[in-house]
């Protein structure tokens, strides 16, 4: 199996240290240059022609997110691992950064007592994006879910293959019922993803949307407010205990998990600090099941592109009540994990590409109506 050929560009000598030694240690990884700018980066793609690069935001002469928009300009399309500061500032550079055609990010280490610390945490975050980003001589994994009509088969692979599944088993239609609450899960690729689906809406959708993105603090509620400004939704970082109103999007803070409570007998939000699941706090597997048991079947749920299989076990729960499943296709998914992992246990009703799953969304709101039991934003009881 041949090693992914790293570039790692940063103008800190340290930081280039001590993520050549981070990939360096692992047999899978080969750094083949390091560059200080992003102007020397650019000369030493064209020269290594790498299969990813890992870029500091800011650097002097040409920062990152020139570098990157410089190296999509010129027709190179391996991935762009983005180094940022976990600040406002640095959660801003960074999600500039994936708009102008940056794959994913990793934070700098911060607050870390030691050298020995600090490689240790960029190899738990950084290597398994290398290597999800970069596949090698892996299997392909097709979608499984029995698709409902119009569903065009899958392209050429893209991302990293599904995590091991359950046991398939026949998978139930949807139930013919009202549609309360539309609840997404995303991960690696998920800004770009989100604001295409958010994009997508003609009209704000007539129930409240429930989003998952994993992402720390500071990110998330600049993420909010930038798809705050695409398409006719009202995007928001949630809050504890809020009424959920149609037409608008919570998106999960960093490090909280976002539940729907009902103990008011309306549709609210809540957020914890319980322990994380599959390693991700907000995790999508907990939003989805909060959304079952405030619900039931009468549930629309959205996986997009990411890492890992956060959202199988919930779409397991959402299936088995009676609602309808909709995952992003491997051909236009950065990491085809959470999705994949989805088609593959047999739980997706459509597998479509991002830019039909707004249309499909709305599909379903229109077919089956909607009975959303939340206050209107007056505060009358609808």
């Amino acid at each position: 199996m041949s090693r992914v050929r790293v570039l790692v560009v940063d103008d800190s000598v340290v930081v280039r240290r001590i993520v050549s030694d981070v990939l360096a240690a692992d047999p899978r990884i080969e750094v083949v240059g390091v560059a200080a700018n992003g102007r020397l980066a650019q000369a030493k793609v064209e020269q290594l022609q790498p299969d990813l690069v890992t870029m500091d935001v800011e650097m002097p002469e040409m920062d990152g997110i020139e570098a990157v928009a410089a190296l999509r300009a010129a027709g190179h399309r391996m991935p762009v691992v983005m180094f940022s500061t976990l600040t406002e500032r640095g959660a801003i550079a960074t999600l500039d950064a994936l708009a102008a055609g940056a794959t994913d990010y990793v934070t700098k280490p911060h607050g870390t007592g030691s050298v020995a610390e600090a490689l240790a945490r960029v190899a738990r975050e950084l290597v398994p994006k290398i290597i999800a980003l970069v596949p090698r001589d892996a299997e392909p994994v097709a979608p499984t879910g029995r698709p409902l009509p119009r569903l065009a088969a899958p392209r050429a692979a893209t991302g990293a293959p599904a995590t091991a599944a359950p046991a398939r088993r026949p998978l139930r239609e949807p139930a013919p019922h009202p549609v309360q609450l539309v609840v997404v899960g995303s991960s690696t690729g998920g800004p770009e993803a989100l604001s295409r689906l958010l994009r997508g809406f003609t009209t704000p959708p007539r129930v409240p949307v429930l989003v998952v993105q994993h992402m720390p603090p500071v990110f998330t509620r600049q993420l909010a407010a930038r798809l705050d400004r695409l398409g006719p939704t009202t995007v928001v970082e949630a809050a504890h205990d809020e009424p959920l109103r149609p037409g608008h999007v919570y998106i999960a803070p960093g490090d909280r998990h976002l539940v729907v409570d009902t103990r008011t007998g309306m549709l609210r939000t809540a957020l914890t600090d319980a322990p994380p699941i599959n390693f991700c706090r907000p995790a999508v597997d907990v939003l989805f099941r909060s959304a079952v048991k405030a619900v039931r079947g009468e549930i629309l749920a959205v996986v997009l592109t990411g890492m890992g299989a956060d959202g199988r076990d919930g779409c397991a729960d959402v299936v088995e009540a009676g609602g309808t499943v909709l995952v992003q296709d491997r051909a236009t998914s950065v990491v085809w994990g959470m999705p994949g992992a989805v088609a593959a246990a047999g739980l997706a009703h459509r597998v479509l590409p991002i830019d039909d799953v707004a249309g499909a969304v709305q599909d379903v709101l229109s077919a089956r109506g909607t009975d959303h039991r939340s206050p209107d934003p007056s505060g009358a009881p609808r």
